[in-house]
């Protein structure tokens, strides 16, 4: 710490700061993280300088295993009593009042309106995170405590908040109880060199204790609907058979689990995660998408919310150990990227790799769960072919299972073969669409009629959406705003989904537009779309495709996607294809479609007139 104090005095700990987390994340830190740092830092080095703590390390903007979220400050040192390696997690608040937000039991508003987490659940949810990922520390929280430090503000300024529970990993402090706070830092750091519990914690391999494994196997095998069938049994025998081996004879082993949309790759995920839970294992799920990911969470750990924390993204393993992980199930692998690094990166990160190779080299038995005519960016690379080659150039085993089921679209394989040779995914060209019970084909005059039918059907209690092609402007709303009806078609004005992932307005976040009931009405796309299904769906195709005598015609100058539209023009075409493939099979009972484009719709109905 007295190197955080020689800084702070000669003026130099801010610019480092700013320098580091440049190098570190490849951007810029925020205003509010700099005041931070300005104000906040100093404050907290006063109060260990004056506990009689100057040998303890501090982690500043501690990196969170498997996560982008950052824990303000880590004390590192050596526990007074036990002399084990102690850590006190400080989330610095400069907050001078907030109160409770009415009918919320864990979100705090201050500024006035701003929300937040309540501090107290912030840190102590920061704790259980380390506990639960730190292999050093096997999942228990005796060598972690969290506090929650408010020193701008006085008892009465935050009244309210002081309500809420309190515990060894989240307590809150203000400047008021400066003292106490003083107390309570020497209650777990001693006067010694914290220099050794800092390198543990750095150095310690990262994977998910067996605590959270247990409460895993639990939560998720309790989950009835997650009942596998036919090929999807095969792929998951195959999996564990894999994972048996590689243990015994420690090998390496790379699987592939090929389906088409609705086909279970999903439900086998999640059936691998609850029994490899329930062994032992450590593993983890992982997706391309913010919004599969975000509800998969939601579903397996609605009664246990830590095991949400098994959820995580492909660009979480960029500098991961080998072989840390038992099994990494990668779902949606169909989105694997090129390469894990962007814009936010930091330099050391930059090394070039795949993210396919990153992600076999993270587990003993990588799974990947695909869909190649899912693939709907030219950045992604998730193909099998990419996938064998990558494990073949690492010296792995390579096995691939294909899933013939269909549980999507009413059970309907007579829809999807249909759906791929409409768009011709399949050779031979578009074929009349011959009906099929259990399934509802529609092509309509106006997107205002598909509305009040997807209504009837919202009214009958039955889920709908509608989506559309990237080929309207997106704007990003106003606070205190409605949504902006930036999707226009005759006198039919209706909003895309909420931008982002908080609520704005009545509308969900974006990762929840797909399952929220308040996410009717306004328009998906295929990024909110896909790994999603609801009973009844309803597909714009826009001016980014269009059919021209007797073919599909791309036209990328109608897009409004950039990641799309300025690839080459195959790669366009193949990509929109796709994409309207996954947006024509999220529905469950129904479709119904329409086109901006006459010669289009004109096509359309004539493939499936009078249904």
């Amino acid at each position: 710490m007295s190197g955080v104090r020689a800084q702070i005095t000669a003026n130099t700990l801010v610019p480092t700061l700013i320098e580091q987390h440049y190098f570190e994340y490849g951007y810029h830190a925020s205003k509010a993280e700099v005041r931070s740092w300005e104000r906040s830092v100093a404050v907290l080095v006063g109060d260990l300088e004056d506990a009689g703590l100057q040998q303890a390390e501090l982690l500043l903007e501690y990196r969170l295993p498997l996560t982008s979220k950052r824990a303000d400050v880590v004390i590192c040192g050596v526990h007074p009593k036990t002399g084990e390696s102690s850590y006190v997690v400080v989330e610095l608040k400069q907050w001078t009042s907030a109160a409770m937000l009415d009918g919320a039991e864990d979100v705090v508003l201050y500024e006035g309106d701003r929300e937040r987490l309540h501090p107290v659940e912030q840190v102590r949810r920061y704790c259980s995170h380390i506990a639960d990922f730190i292999a050093s520390l096997a999942g228990s929280s005796e060598q972690l405590a969290g506090v929650a430090y408010l020193h701008n503000a006085s008892d009465d300024g935050v009244r309210a908040l002081w309500g809420y529970p309190e515990s060894q990993t989240g307590r809150m402090f203000t400047g008021q109880r400066r003292s106490e706070m003083i107390d309570f830092l020497r209650s777990r750091i001693a006067d010694k060199s914290g220099a050794d519990a800092a390198d543990q914690l750095l150095s310690s391999a990262v994977r998910p204790s067996k605590q959270l494994m247990a409460l895993a196997a639990d939560e998720v095998q309790r989950r009835e609907q997650f009942v596998l069938l036919d090929e999807q049994k095969v792929a998951y025998s195959l999996v564990m058979r894999a994972v048996q081996n590689a243990s015994r004879q420690n090998t390496k082993q790379v699987i592939a689990v090929v389906g088409g949309p609705g086909s279970g790759k999903s439900v086998i995920a999640l059936s691998l995660l609850g029994e490899l839970a329930r062994q032992g294992r450590t593993a983890v799920h992982a997706t391309g998408s913010s919004a599969f990911t975000k509800t998969l969470r939601k579903v397996a750990g609605a009664r246990a919310p830590r095991v949400q924390k098994l959820f995580t993204y492909y660009n979480n393993f960029i500098n991961s150990e080998p072989n840390d992980l038992e099994v990494l199930i990668c779902d949606e692998a169909h989105r694997i990227r090129e390469t894990s690094t962007n814009r936010f990166t930091r330099a050391v990160n930059r090394t070039g790799r795949p993210q396919v190779v990153e992600l076999i080299d993270a587990a003993r038995v990588p799974v990947f769960l695909l869909d190649e005519d899912q693939i709907v960016k030219p950045t992604e690379r998730g193909s099998v072919d990419e996938i064998r080659r990558a494990a073949e150039r690492m010296g792995c085993t390579f096995e691939v299972v294909h899933l013939d089921g269909q549980f999507r679209c009413g059970g309907s394989q007579a829809y999807d073969y249909w759906v791929q040779r409409l768009l011709e995914l399949k050779p031979g060209g578009p074929i009349r669409w011959e009906g099929d019970d259990a399934f509802d084909v529609s092509v309509d005059d106006a997107p205002s009629i598909i509305e009040t039918r997807l209504q009837q059907m919202l009214d009958d209690g039955y889920s709908a959406r509608m989506v559309a092609g990237y080929c309207w402007r997106w704007s990003t709303p106003e606070k205190g705003e409605p949504l902006a009806d930036d999707i226009a078609i005759g006198g039919w004005r209706r909003p895309w989904n909420n931008p982002k992932s908080t609520k704005h307005e009545g509308a969900p976040g974006r990762e929840l537009w797909a399952t929220d009931p308040a996410g009717f009405g306004q328009i998906g796309c295929v990024y909110t779309a896909q790994g999603f299904e609801y009973d009844y769906g309803a597909v714009i195709f826009g001016p980014d495709l269009v059919w021209r005598a007797d073919r599909w015609v791309a036209q990328p100058e109608h897009s409004y996607d950039r990641q799309v539209k300025t690839a080459d023009h195959a790669a366009f075409d193949r990509a929109i294809r796709n994409t309207y493939k996954v947006l024509l099979t999220r529905g469950m009972r129904g479709m119904r479609m329409y086109s901006t484009d006459s010669e289009t719709q004109e096509m359309l109905r004539s493939l499936v007139g009078g249904r």
